[in-house]
């Protein structure tokens, strides 16, 4: 099931110490530029050629953080 969550309810997750794997889906310049905690980086145009290694257990919960240019 995909859903979205907020700004607020991830941090909320973060400062409870909830299980899940953080993916922050930036292009490797700006994730060493700057990321979350814990955060496991997959650039977009690796999602499909990196996912089954980069998250191994599909059970896991997953939140995906993408960042966008505005």
């Amino acid at each position: 099931m995909i859903e979205t969550i907020t700004t607020e309810e991830l941090e909320g997750m973060m400062n409870r110490g909830d299980k899940f794997t953080l993916v922050e889906t930036l292009s490797a310049m700006s994730y060493h530029g700057g990321h979350l905690p814990g955060a496991i980086n997959l650039p977009p145009d690796q999602v499909i050629k990196r996912a089954y290694e980069v998250l191994p257990d599909r059970a896991a919960n997953v939140v995906l953080y993408c960042g966008s240019a505005t």
